[in-house]
């Protein structure tokens, strides 16, 4: 697989709203994903699950962001995200070029309702994400609060190719070597990919694996969805999460918010 031919870099100047961080590394998935690394101010504050607006320069000389999850724990030294690649994106068809050493624009203030003040203490912590959804999940998931707070911590995956099941070898070991959460994540965590267009161990979408019962193999607690006990945070395409929004409303699940806490969330600033 060929990498994206590199562009000549551009020197960008920070503004008010906005720092210039560098590069670190770049990691091609494949065809149609990609994630990157890159520095991190030490004034950069942020709660795990939440996005920032990051960016480059467009052919007019003005900043062209756009919203990104942080894929990487609120303790690490870097900043790191996953991002799809659009041939003809605005951003992204200009993003996937990124090198080493290159600049890149970030804002500075980070937000999001994925975050778990958003809700309310429960016993079993399902991450529903498809595509590049996963980003927030990754943070959550190496965050050692998460794991105070819940006895579980599931992490669903949906994919159309096993491919696009980005950072798979690290979940599917129970992120064994964080230096943070390795332990607790052995015992608590739980990965389920799953792929809808090859064959794979698991296939279908999510709402398929609540349906079939595959979701809760190896779980402790009820075979289903109880709004007692579960908690779930959404990311991905419109569809899942609409869909599963909805039907978590229709089992008497309640959404959450940083104002008023609930038993599921959704990025709002995602979702038309």
């Amino acid at each position: 697989m060929s990498e994206p031919t590199a562009e000549a870099p551009v020197t960008l100047e920070p503004t008010k709203a906005l720092s210039v961080e560098t590069v670190n590394s770049v990691h091609h998935w494949n065809d149609r994903l990609f994630s990157f690394k890159i520095t991190r101010p030490s004034t950069f504050r942020f709660r795990s699950g939440e996005f920032i607006m990051i960016g480059l320069m467009d052919d007019n000389g003005r900043p062209l962001l756009r919203a990104y999850s942080v894929a990487s724990p609120a303790w690490d030294e870097e900043l790191e995200f996953l991002s799809i690649k659009v041939q003809d994106g605005p951003l992204t068809s200009r993003l996937q070029k990124i090198q080493p050493g290159d600049q890149i624009f970030l804002g500075r203030k980070p937000v999001g309702t994925l975050v778990t003040d958003a809700l309310l203490p429960g016993k079993r912590l399902f991450f529903f994400s498809t595509g590049t959804g996963l980003a927030p999940f990754m943070s959550l998931a190496r965050d050692p609060d998460v794991y105070e707070m819940f006895d579980q911590v599931v992490c669903v995956h949906g994919v159309r190719q096993v491919s696009d099941l980005a950072y798979r070898e690290m979940l599917e070991a129970r992120l064994a070597e964080d230096p943070l959460v390795g332990e607790e994540a052995v015992e608590k965590f739980h990965y389920v990919p799953s792929v809808t267009r090859e064959e794979f161990h698991t296939t279908g979408r999510i709402g398929d694996l609540i349906e079939n019962g595959r979701l809760f193999q190896g779980l402790d607690g009820d075979a289903k969805l109880n709004p007692e006990t579960d908690r779930i945070m959404l990311c991905g395409s419109m569809d899942m999460i609409k869909g599963q929004a909805e039907y978590l409303e229709s089992i008497g699940f309640t959404e959450g918010s940083n104002s008023k806490p609930g038993d599921f969330v959704i990025e709002r600033a995602f979702v038309d």
